[in-house]
């Protein structure tokens, strides 16, 4: 990569010999890596069970231009809009490829041409598209439908449903014919050409989208339309570094591609498939984890986005509420009451790991999916979430969940979790997990906190397994050992033990937290996935690519290891720590309590803008913020508009808390 003025733009001129790092995409429904001709939608899938996979959908737009004398190549991606450009200069004729999975209208991509002439000619400049498109698909039996509007048209339903007796989901593709070859004739200095692909669940979806592709071009707002779309996204966040360039690009890279992989924030169908480690483009049918979700959207990509977007961290909430039959299922076929979600879920909520393994002893993917349920209602206090939206039904279940799984040890008097698979996958079969069992207790402890606040009768065994389940813990080094009966030292395949400080927060002396983490630093396999890295699974290249458990796990460690950002009940506390190469670290658009708020972190101090005051998603009551010093106890109302700065001292936490709060207690 180049370096740009722009650190939004990434720009180059050779295309990477791996064509798995050819760039996506996606709008939150579609992903394609640019010029591949099989790209994926949300939601459909194709396989029963652990043969579950995202289907292959034929793209049209898998089309390479070629000039007729030698040229030069650009290739960007600028994620300001979203918009991959192929830039080819010859003498004569200057061509620009550009392509877009629409951000406002998710079931629309587009690619346009444009031709410029360089000097005054009476001849044409003509150039060729080559297309790699068959309108083919292993997984989705495709007919021909008539056109449409002078679309071509293809549908079809795919070969498995998921579950037996299932629906197999339907799909439309209607597109404009592309034709082999583009010419600017001798009279014309340039000319544009425009073409769409609509993908759809229904026939009519699909024409009203087609309808609303053509008249976008006819008026000149396709493109506008996109752009606008983004530039609302990007001025509710960013992220951005003063110091290392490399850095800046790298998290505006993060932020762009997770974006990519949610729906628009004026999404209303409520029909978000998830985040899978590769995202949409990705995940085919032995690839990339078969575009399955995981814990990964939770824990790893989940909070980077909540902390700006409290729109699209309620559509993973809601992604999750509608698996809640498949989750029962689970619970009930391994014998325990309550929710059981799939270690790796699709559409249904099945199980659908096609090792059978994971899904009976990674448990801990239940307590990971309540933590994003505690997260969003701590940030934002919206309590239609778990009212008519039925969050409630998740934390609820997960909670008796925890209770029928656990077994009552009278020699320690405590609780265990025995026979499972911590998020470190070199070991299975282990009892107590240290990782599963503190979350599970902190799952069982907010489980009562609801029911406290939603005046709902709570068992008496939430608090009881809560308060006696067993934290691992050895005394004579002060450090928390993975599971029982693990021995220092031992190789750990990824984050386990360490998380119990972030995400988690189990209360622990600074002097147990470095043990924790100078007892796995040196025993962690280099080769194991990457959870903070970016790009790709594995740091040799191999691995899911486009790799967002990586990105999200990167921009965490800014978001909330620079900032020192913890979402707490009642507060939003910060204790701010910048490297020593790392002058500024600006970040904009911070929701706390429907409030946004900009953040200015600089060596000496901490300057906070209150943006925009307003009340909570789903919740009619506004809140006025302020910063709290824990040192001296003192409180400086956030005024919007009016800048408070906080001169930074050694160890310093401060808060941002609001003067009123749904929490009676």
């Amino acid at each position: 990569m180049s370096c740009e003025s722009d650190p939004y733009v990434f720009s180059t001129n050779t295309l990477p010999t791996d064509l798995r790092f050819l760039p996506p995409l996606a709008n939150g429904l579609l992903g394609w890596r640019v010029y591949n001709n099989i790209m994926h939608m949300g939601g459909v899938y194709n396989g029963e069970g652990g043969r579950c996979h995202r289907a292959d959908i034929p793209c049209p737009l898998a089309v390479n231009v070629e000039t007729e004398e030698p040229a030069q190549h650009t290739y960007s991606l600028d994620t300001h809009t979203g918009i991959f450009t192929h830039t080819l200069s010859s003498a004569s004729v200057t061509v620009s490829q550009s392509l877009y999975s629409h951000r406002y209208h998710s079931n629309l991509m587009v690619m346009e041409i444009l031709l410029v002439r360089q000097q005054t000619s009476a001849e044409p400049n003509t150039v060729k598209l080559v297309s790699s498109f068959t309108p083919q698909s292993k997984d989705i039996i495709f007919e021909s439908g008539p056109d449409y509007k002078g679309g071509r048209h293809i549908q079809g339903k795919t070969t498995s449903a998921e579950i037996p007796g299932g629906s197999c989901p339907t799909v439309h593709l209607v597109w404009t014919p592309i034709s082999s070859t583009l010419t600017l004739l001798p009279e014309q200095s340039q000319a544009r050409w425009g073409f769409i692909l609509v993908v759809a669940n229904s026939l009519d979806t699909a024409e009203a989208n087609f309808d609303e592709g053509l008249n976008l071009m006819a008026t000149g707002n396709l493109r506008p339309s996109h752009e606008k779309a983004w530039k609302e996204l990007w001025l509710q966040s960013k992220v951005e570094v003063a110091g290392s360039e490399r850095l800046c690009k790298a998290l505006i890279g993060c932020m762009f591609y997770l974006l990519s992989a949610f729906p628009s924030i004026h999404d209303t169908s409520r029909s978000f498939g998830g985040v899978s480690p590769g995202g949409l483009s990705n995940g085919g049918d032995g690839q990339d984890y078969w575009g399955h979700v995981f814990w990964d959207q939770d824990i790893w990509m989940y909070p980077g986005i909540a902390l700006f977007y409290p729109k699209l961290a309620r559509a993973v909430l809601e992604y999750r509420v509608g698996t809640v039959d498949g989750a029962k299922d689970n619970a009930q076929k391994q014998g325990y009451k309550g929710l059981k979600f799939p270690w790796e879920s699709a559409v249904s909520g099945r199980e659908v790991c096609p090792e059978d393994i994971y899904g009976l002893q990674e448990i801990h993917i239940n307590g990971d999916v309540t933590l994003a349920f505690q997260h969003y209602l701590y940030l934002t206090e919206d309590l239609s979430m778990f009212t008519e939206g039925r969050g409630s039904e998740v934390v609820y279940g997960v909670a008796d969940y925890w209770v029928s799984r656990v077994t009552w040890n009278p020699e320690e008097q405590k609780y265990h979790l025995l026979g499972v698979m911590p998020p470190d996958e070199y070991y299975y079969n282990i009892n107590n997990s240290v990782y599963t069992n503190t979350v599970a207790k902190f799952s069982l402890q907010f489980a009562v906190e609801l029911a406290d606040l939603l005046q709902h009768p709570a068992p008496k065994e939430w608090q009881e397994v809560s308060e006696h389940l067993k934290i691992p813990f050895d005394q004579e080094s002060q450090y928390h050992p993975e599971f029982d009966g693990y021995l220092k030292g031992n190789p750990v395949k990824q984050a386990d033990a360490v998380m119990l400080g972030y995400p988690l927060g189990l209360p622990m002396s600074p002097e147990i937290r470095r043990n924790d983490l100078e007892a796995y630093e040196p025993v962690t396999d280099p080769n194991g996935p990457a959870m903070t890295w970016v790009w790709s699974e594995s740091s040799d290249g191999s691995g899911a690519v486009n790799f967002l458990t990586g990105m999200g796990g990167f921009l965490q460690a800014v978001l909330f290891g620079y900032t020192g950002f913890r979402v707490q009940k009642k507060c939003l506390a910060f204790s701010p720590l910048l490297p020593n190469d790392i002058s500024e670290l600006c970040i904009r658009g911070v929701n706390y309590l429907g409030s946004q708020m900009d953040w200015l972190v600089r060596k000496d101090d901490v300057c906070i803008i209150l943006r925009e005051q307003a009340s909570s998603a789903g919740n009619a009551k506004s809140y006025d913020l302020q910063v709290v010093l824990k040192s001296s106890g003192a409180k400086i109302p956030l005024t919007p508009g009016k800048p408070v700065t906080i001169p930074r001292e050694p160890g310093y936490v401060c808060k941002v808390a609001s003067t009123s709060t749904c929490w009676p207690f």
